[in-house]
């Protein structure tokens, strides 16, 4: 029997929520049960700018790597980018290659092919260098290459890492190293794809090419008071915040030598909000003969938001919906900042006038990404995956995907998350497996429509050859992995077989997962190879389970939820050995049992199709933020119908919900009508809120979750 919870929450945290935040109720007790209570988190729901994605210079080593590259580009270097086969690491491929193309770069590209294994290989390097190249890019890959960033080093090569899985405890080098999961990065979030580790470098590439770049500029202004005075401070770089300076003085009472503000500004660009009002207060502060050299950025900001011409920064700061979102009252100097980045990002889009379509196709891939590397939907990857979407949707589908998405008949509805990562990105990724990663890249890269209509059309059947594969591996590994599970303590189901296809062990590893809610190991061999993944179930760190067999593999890698290893055939009775001995330790979330957390009861009278909105403003669904899940009691069966044949039958039903009639589906249930549920049953139900397109045209349903009769009987 199935558990409904919903959590109980007070009004008086939805009336403030809905204050706050300007929400309405709904919204505001979701996110509430869903523990999204920072004004942070809360953020990432409500804004779809990217003024509020996090700066790229946030790296700590990208400057680093703009400089590398632009150097490069200077003296006509030659540039590999090295990716990965799967949607990420051409994903990422594409849209560095795209953009060094873009600056006049000579570079090329190069992915794994056939049974290449994954991430830089020495081969590779030694290639390279003959060709008489200087520079690698590694995408998505990389951090786990020390021998061959080593090599390379040795023959002269600069390597620069933009990556994103798991370092180890030993990180290549010497290379410039971009990536949000090591220790030192300086980035603030974490669980981005590599994709958009790409989209920075590639933001910041972008970005190097105006007048802001490292120019050192700082932010001043005088708040004054009744008493005390403050005098504020921002020094930025790249737009980053470097420092702040905060200094409380009297009036008439102190020199400006007596405080900190000579050496801090010394050789800065002084800006300021309103210049002759902040000349006559520090001229208040420190006497007439004081001279600050400060710069008036007020006219400049007012000729691309008109409003702002005479508006104080007290009136400004009040405005700002970064400091809506912050734990503390916004202050004039932080909405002077938030002001002053915004600023600058519009006028690089004065400057650059394509820059806007770019990131919008940039975007597009960045998503796609995002959601096939399972990224959680939460901070910005929400804000790439709602630009990519909105794009999508207003038809500025990006050349490539708009092939792809013709010949899966993607086009002429409304594409949501769901939609990408059940149908695109597993076509997309079905040519990697198969080792041809090239038509993805392909598909993206070139110029010829015709070429990409025959591309999409063969990736098309490499994922009709990949579900093939993935049911035949299903058939004869079943056997196997039911009886592995007791071998390895009921902690993990392991397979090992020959006929599995090296491109399908992902798949093979995540079915088993689902299948006994285990962590999941699928192992097959190339050669005197074995080539293996491993997928996640119940909470346990995959990656780590591999770092402790880091004596057993070739190479390894991975998230937390996901990962893939390769280890000499001779060495199979020592990985199963090590693999029995880690798997006792293994910890593993124990609720296993079908435990529905609802977010909100809708009575019938208040299920309309305005909820669609709700549902709408939730998205983009994925990890870390599944679907909405609504509850509603006491609903008519007024219509029933079984849709299918064979052994999927799934059930339709029509529900009356007082003005609305609403179709139900209820998948893989079309069993229950006559045996357990009757037209004119009043019932129960879990479900989500989606539409229905066919021929063009959306309605509203509801599909099924769960479902109990009510009080057992009918009206």
């Amino acid at each position: 029997m199935s558990d409904w919870n919903k959590k109980n929450i007070s009004k008086d945290q939805v009336e403030s929520f809905k204050t706050k935040y300007k929400l309405d109720a709904l919204s505001a007790s979701i996110l509430i049960r869903r523990g999204i209570t920072e004004g942070s988190s809360i953020l990432y729901f409500m804004e779809d700018d990217l003024r509020f994605q996090h700066s790229p210079f946030s790296f700590s080593n990208m400057e680093d790597a703009v400089d590398r590259i632009n150097d490069a580009i200077e003296e006509k270097e030659k540039i590999l980018i090295f990716g990965d086969r799967d949607v990420d690491g051409v994903s990422a491929t594409t849209v560095l290659f795209e953009c060094l193309s873009s600056l006049g770069a000579d570079v090329s590209y190069r992915l794994p092919k056939g049974d290449e294994a994954y991430g830089l290989s020495i081969l590779a390097v030694e290639e390279f260098a003959k060709e008489y190249g200087s520079l690698i890019i590694t995408v998505d890959c990389g951090i786990s290459n020390n021998a061959e960033v080593a090599r390379a080093a040795e023959l002269g090569l600069d390597v620069i890492i933009a990556d994103h899985h798991n370092p180890q405890e030993n990180i290549p080098s010497p290379a410039i190293i971009i990536n949000p999961k090591c220790e030192d990065s300086g980035y603030p979030f974490k669980d981005i794809s590599g994709c958009a580790v790409v989209f920075k470098l590639v933001s910041a590439l972008r970005f190097s090419r105006s007048k802001w770049y490292k120019q050192p500029v700082t932010l001043l202004n005088v708040m004054s008071g009744d008493e005390t005075w403050q005098i504020d401070c921002i020094k930025l770089r790249n737009l980053v915040p470097l420092s702040r300076l905060t200094e409380k003085i009297t009036p008439g009472e102190r020199t400006i030598g007596s405080t900190r503000l000579p050496s801090y500004l010394q050789g800065e660009i002084i800006l300021v909000w309103d210049m002759v009002r902040q000349q006559k207060l520090l001229s208040m502060c420190f006497g007439d003969g004081t001279d600050f050299n400060v710069l008036d950025i007020r006219p400049l900001i007012s000729q691309f938001v008109p409003s702002f011409a005479a508006a104080p920064l007290a009136k400004i700061k009040e405005l700002s919906k970064i400091a809506r979102y912050g734990n503390h009252a916004p202050t004039e100097i932080g909405g002077f900042y938030n002001i002053y980045v915004t600023y600058v990002q519009m006028a690089l889009k004065q400057v650059f006038p394509d820059l806007k379509q770019k990131e919008e196709r940039d975007l597009q891939l960045v998503a796609l990404a995002a959601l096939a590397d399972i990224m959680p939907m939460k901070d910005e990857n929400r804000i790439f995956v709602r630009k990519a979407l909105a794009s999508i949707n207003a038809g500025k589908i990006r050349p490539g995907l708009l092939e792809l998405m013709a010949s899966l008949n993607m086009l002429g509805k409304r594409v949501t998350s769901k939609d990408l990562s059940w149908t695109l990105i597993p076509s997309l990724n079905a040519a990697g497996r198969l080792g041809q990663p090239e038509l993805a890249a392909d598909l993206f890269i070139t110029d010829d429509v015709s070429y990409r209509e025959r591309v999409a059309e063969k990736i098309k059947e490499c994922n009709l050859q990949r579900k093939q594969l993935s049911e035949d591996a299903a058939g004869y590994v079943s056997l196997q992995a039911k009886a592995s599970i007791p071998l390895y303590h009921d902690k993990m189901c392991v397979v090992i077989d020959e006929r599995i296809n090296r491109g399908i062990t992902g798949l093979v590893a995540a079915r088993l997962a689902q299948q006994y809610s285990l962590p999941a190991i699928a192992v097959t061999f190339v050669d005197d190879r074995a080539v293996g993944s491993i997928r996640s179930s119940r909470g346990a760190d995959v990656s780590d389970f591999l770092n402790r067999m880091g004596d057993v593999f070739l190479n390894h890698g991975g998230h937390t939820h996901a990962g893939g290893f390769s280890f000499e055939r001779a060495k199979l009775a020592e990985f199963e050995e090590k693999v029995a001995e880690l798997s006792m330790g293994l910890e593993l979330d124990e609720n296993t049992s079908d435990n529905y957390d609802i977010d909100a009861e809708i009575p019938a009278n208040y299920l309309t199709p305005d909820l669609l909105s709700i549902s709408d403003s939730f998205e983009p669904y994925g990890l870390e933020n599944e679907q909405l899940l609504f509850m509603s009691q006491n609903l008519e069966i007024t219509d029933g119908m079984i849709l299918g044949k064979g052994e999927k039958q799934h059930l339709k039903i029509e529900l009356s919900c007082g003005r609305y009639k609403w179709p139900a589906l209820f998948w893989n249930k079309g069993s229950l009508l006559h045996s357990e549920l009757e037209v004119g049953d009043r019932v129960d139900l879990l479900y989500h809120l989606e539409r229905n397109s066919y021929r063009g045209n959306e309605t509203p349903q509801l599909i099924i979750v769960d479902l109990k009769k009510h009080d057992g009987g009918k009206k």
